[in-house]
């Protein structure tokens, strides 16, 4: 499992940021693949021939898992933040932007694991 963090994501931007971590997880494999299969428009920089499928995880078994793998790693990360921040939700919301979710935020304040790039943070941080 690789990642990038919400330093890299506020530095980078959201694309960008993903783009590494799956350039991370792909270089991180103990057996180079042949070829890099990603679900949406854009390919990370792996040196590895990469093919982008816009729909990939309802077209391609091995990108759907991968999609599935990731959001089951992704949830439990959201639960182990919710362990440390309870008050934010994250075992509910899993991190989106629900009305909950902002509510909390607005109450609570922004807390080091929100991203400053995220508009709603952003805001509420110039409100300060």
């Amino acid at each position: 499992m690789a990642y990038a963090d919400v330093g890299e994501i506020d530095q980078l931007n959201i694309l960008q940021a993903t783009l590494l971590a799956m350039r991370r997880a792909v270089l991180a494999l103990p057996i180079q693949p042949q070829q890099v299969l990603v679900d949406g428009l854009y390919c990370p920089q792996t040196g590895i021939p990469s093919q982008a499928i816009v729909r990939g995880d309802s077209k391609i078994a091995a990108i759907s898992a991968a999609s599935i793998l990731a959001k089951t790693a992704r949830d439990a990360l959201m639960l182990q933040l919710h362990e440390q921040y309870p008050h934010y939700g994250f075992a509910d919301h899993k991190g989106y932007p629900t009305a909950v979710h902002l509510a909390a935020l607005r109450k609570h304040g922004v807390s080091e694991v929100h991203r400053r790039s995220f508009r709603p943070v952003r805001e509420l941080l110039v409100g300060l």
